[in-house]
């Protein structure tokens, strides 16, 4: 009998040491969270349960936004098909994977939306697979055809397409930083990525970086002294604050931390969120788009620029969701930033909108594996990104 009380006590040792090393790393304290921010993250997941209807997909054929519509959840602890809200989660992924087309491509929208539905559909899947215990064949396979296609259609200059086909060059930034998330988020999981495609992708990141005098042929040293942010084209042109996060996002996610244009473009990023006009109901603190890297910028980085910042956010997001203009819209909030720039309307923007806001207000919560690691030094020493 004692021998038995013995291993009962292992036992149940052993559960509760288990318990405690796969718990997630929660908020730190309320300059991370607050109580009104976790009933804004409430009211707002409540909204977007209500409002998914019956296929999944909130009336959206954008594989990208249903996949934020799951990642929403996912960012507040819920996995697929566990929980008050598993089986939301499943149904999203699900209108996701059944999509699935034969060449791996998750779209089915328009084709000059092939590679921003698929990216961010691919990212979504891969912390879906990282969150989950049990192997998901459908997930697995969906996820590894997803991946292959980003490989196999990355431009020759390391960049993407708008649509899922290999080009000389590659179109834009806000292009690339899809399928770099995509990228590092399979890395997370396990899963095998060409270090050459990953180490390409962050030399094209590189070169969408422009000082303020425009000398982009200038040597390092001397940009190195200059203001300077990251843009839309590699000719300079189109320096917005989306692109300023997208940057930062894609060289933190493959361990570039040292990198002197991270600190360039966190400059840029903190001037925008202190020049935040008076909350307007229903609007993020800037469109969907930009509010979903800024917050992952801010995160990835941390230190002082996510003390500082990362509560300005939180309390904007706070004081702009929906209370009530019409019963239907209560929680919710738009793609529409404070100074405008939202591109998606109606129930879509609205799914866009209210699942970035409660992307932004569960990363504190940190259960999402891409928010769990911080930094790797193996990043820094697996992806050289074209440097000696």
């Amino acid at each position: 009998m004692p021998g038995r009380c013995l291993w009962i006590a292992i036992c149940c040792l052993l559960v509760l040491l288990q318990a405690v090393l796969v718990k997630p790393v929660v908020a730190e304290g309320e300059w991370e969270t607050t109580a009104e921010s976790e009933q804004a993250l409430d009211r707002g997941l409540k909204w977007l349960a209500d409002n998914q209807g019956p296929e999944g997909n909130w009336t959206s054929n954008d594989l990208g936004l249903v996949g934020m519509g799951a990642l929403a959840f996912m960012a507040a602890g819920y996995q697929p098909g566990r929980g008050k809200y598993g089986d939301t989660v499943k149904r999203a992924l699900d209108y996701v994977i059944d999509r699935a087309k034969p060449s791996g491509l998750l779209n089915i929208s328009n084709s000059q939306r092939d590679m921003y539905n698929h990216g961010l559909a691919t990212f979504v899947l891969g912390q879906a697979n990282g969150m989950t215990s049990t192997q998901d064949r459908r997930l697995n396979k969906t996820l590894d055809d997803a991946l292959r296609l980003i490989a196999n259609t990355q431009s020759e200059d390391g960049g993407w397409d708008y649509r899922a086909r290999r080009q000389p060059r590659g179109h834009d930034l806000s292009l690339a930083v899809m399928q770099a998330k995509a990228l590092r988020s399979a890395v997370d999981s396990g899963l095998e990525v060409p270090n050459e495609v990953i180490d390409l992708a962050i030399r094209s990141v590189r070169d969408h970086y422009a000082p303020q005098n425009g000398r982009r042929d200038a040597p390092e040293s001397d940009q190195m002294k200059l203001p300077g942010q990251f843009t839309y084209t590699k000719g300079g042109g189109g320096g917005t604050i989306a692109m300023a996060a997208a940057g930062v996002v894609c060289l933190q996610e493959f361990g570039q931390y040292d990198d002197w244009r991270i600190r360039k473009n966190m400059d840029v990023i903190a001037a925008a969120i202190s020049q935040l006009p008076k909350p307007k109901a229903r609007t993020l603190p800037f469109d969907a788009y930009t509010s979903y890297y800024v917050g992952q910028a801010l995160y990835q980085v941390g230190g002082e620029d996510w003390d500082e910042q990362y509560p300005r956010l939180r309390d904007y997001l706070v004081a702009t969701q929906d209370s009530g203009t019409r019963p239907e819209l209560y929680g919710s909030w738009t793609d529409n930033g404070a100074n405008g720039g939202g591109k998606v309307g109606g129930r879509p923007g609205e799914l866009f909108g209210t699942s970035v806001a409660c992307f932004l207000l569960a990363i504190p919560n940190r259960y999402l594996p891409i928010l769990q690691e911080g930094k790797i030094e193996s990043l820094r020493q697996q992806f050289s990104g074209g440097r000696p």
